[in-house]
């Protein structure tokens, strides 16, 4: 199993069995992706929620590979609006697809459309394939339940956002990393924007410093998991 990383919050999931699932991929008006949505192909596309950044190029890849997208409940309702297929669920609730299982968690901060419609709450994501779990924490502040998500949970890859302004920034991100304690920690969301400008290195010493492991990826890199 693979996990690419994008840039920002945009990850690709490519199972054994060569699936790909994609979260939040924000590509085209992304200045830090190296490939745009005509690259990429998904069978499942993930959302946390509706903001542009991370709503981004579903729907352009969705009508040329015609994935399931899964998302909390009112943005699914969004997603089917528009013509695709949706699997609507909600915060706290998990569903097993083909792939693996799928369980939504809190997320502070907002859900709007790029049209203005309410999209429901934001969310973070759990993702369990084949044994490995996988936390996209979403765009979040720090909040103490995750400390509750990391008992529960055995994480593998905890992708988690730095970039502060619309997120946890850096120091609140390696509190959260504790809250959780994953085998490894990745950084997200930053130096998309000027506002969301951080160093992930900064990250990875002082989340080393508390004894975890971290992995900085590179824009498009990607890795075994």
């Amino acid at each position: 199993m693979k996990l690419k990383y994008f840039s920002h919050s945009a990850f690709q999931i490519t199972t054994d069995d060569n699936k790909s699932i994609l979260i939040d991929p924000f590509l085209d008006q992304n200045p830090t992706s190296p490939v745009k949505s005509d690259e990429v192909t998904a069978d499942y596309i993930i959302l946390t929620h509706a903001h542009g950044d991370h709503l981004g190029d579903s729907f352009k890849i969705a009508e040329k590979t015609s994935p399931l997208f899964i998302a909390v409940n009112e943005l699914a309702d969004y997603v089917a609006s528009n013509g695709f297929k949706a699997h609507n669920m909600h915060i706290g609730g998990a569903h097993d697809f083909d792939f693996g299982r799928v369980k939504f968690t809190i997320a502070h901060h907002g859900s709007i459309t790029p049209d203005g419609k309410y999209a429901g709450e934001p969310a973070g994501v759990l993702v369990t394939i084949n044994g490995k779990t996988i936390y996209h924490a979403g765009d979040t502040g720090l909040f103490y339940d995750m400390k509750l998500i990391g008992e529960m949970n055995d994480v593998d890859y905890f992708l988690v956002p730095i970039g502060d302004n619309f997120t946890m920034g850096i120091d609140d991100a390696v509190k959260a990393t504790e809250f959780v304690n994953p085998k490894t920690v990745i950084p997200m969301h930053y130096n998309t924007f000027s506002v969301i400008n951080a160093d992930p290195n900064e990250f990875k010493a002082k989340a080393e410093a508390k004894g975890f492991n971290v992995k900085v990826m590179e824009y498009g890199e990607e890795i075994e998991i």
